[in-house]
C-alpha cells in the first residue's frame, strides 16, 4: 500500500479535516502494511478456491442475457485514482445509459440472474481481482463513481487515504439501500444529498479506529451478513 508525505497528496486532500484522519492513520503505518499483506495472500487463495464457481457463474450469466459477462466501470480509490471496479454483470448491457448509477428495488434493468447475484453477493467476487492489483481492499469505503466524489467536501477527502474497500460498517448498515432509494423520484439526488453523507459518517468513523482486529470484525460481520441470505 503506498503511503504518500502530506505534501505529495493531491491538493484537494490536502486541508485541515483531512490532515487528522492523515496523523492518525500514518501513526498506524504497520497496521497498514499487514492490511495490504493479507489482501495479497487472501485474494490469491480465495481466486485459485473460487476459480470453479467463478466459472460456473460466468457460463449462467452468458445463457441467461446478452452482453459481456464482466461488468466493469470507472470507480475512484486511493488518493483520488480511477480504476475500473471488476463485478459479474448483473443488469442488460448498456444499463447505465438508461437510467440513473445507483440502482432501485424493482430496477427493470437488473436481470433474472442478476438479482440472485445480488442479493447474495456473489456480483462482487470477481473484485478479488481489483484487491490483488492493489486498486481495492477487502475492508474500507466502498468505491463511488467520479460523479459522486465530485460531491465530496470537507472530511469527506479522508476517505481516499486508503484504497476503496469490499466491504465497510457502511455497507453493512446500507446492504438495502436499493430499498431505500425505490421510492425516490431522482434517485441520483437523493443518494448525493442523504444516502452519501449518512454512509459518509460511518466511513470516517472507521478510519479514525482503524485496526487490523477492527478489519476483521468487519469481514465475520459481512460473511454471516451473507449467509443469512
Amino acid at each position: 500500500m503506498r503511503w504518500l508525505p502530506w505534501d505529495e497528496l493531491p491538493e484537494k486532500m490536502r486541508i485541515e479535516p483531512v490532515r487528522v484522519y492523515y496523523e492518525l492513520l500514518s501513526a498506524r503505518r504497520g497496521q497498514l502494511a499487514a492490511k495490504r499483506a493479507l489482501d495479497v495472500a487472501g485474494s490469491l487463495v480465495l481466486l485459485v478456491l473460487l476459480s470453479p464457481v467463478l466459472a460456473v457463474i460466468a457460463i449462467v450469466i452468458k445463457c441467461d442475457s446478452k452482453g459481456p459477462v464482466m461488468f466493469r466501470q470507472v470507480r475512484i480509490t486511493q488518493y483520488g485514482r480511477a480504476f475500473r471496479i471488476y463485478k459479474f454483470r448483473t443488469m442488460v448491457d448498456h444499463a447505465e445509459s438508461l437510467g440513473a448509477q445507483v440502482t432501485t428495488k424493482g430496477d427493470a434493468r437488473i436481470t433474472g440472474v442478476g438479482r440472485l447475484l445480488r442479493k447474495t453477493r456473489l456480483d462482487e467476487l470477481p473484485q478479488l481481482i481489483n484487491i490483488l492489483l492493489g486498486d481495492m481492499s477487502f475492508v474500507g469505503t466502498r468505491p463511488e463513481v467520479e460523479k459522486y466524489v465530485a460531491h465530496y467536501s470537507g472530511a469527506m477527502w479522508a476517505t481516499l487515504l486508503l484504497p476503496a474497500g469490499v466491504t465497510s460498517e457502511a455497507s453493512l448498515r446500507y446492504k438495502d439501500e436499493s430499498e431505500l432509494l425505490s421510492n425516490a423520484e431522482d434517485a441520483d439526488t437523493v443518494y448525493i444529498e442523504r444516502v452519501l453523507p449518512e454512509k459518509m459518517r460511518y466511513n470516517l468513523q472507521e478510519l479514525q479506529e482503524f485496526s487490523l482486529a477492527g478489519n476483521c470484525r468487519t469481514l465475520l460481520r459481512t460473511v454471516g451478513v451473507l449467509f443469512a441470505r
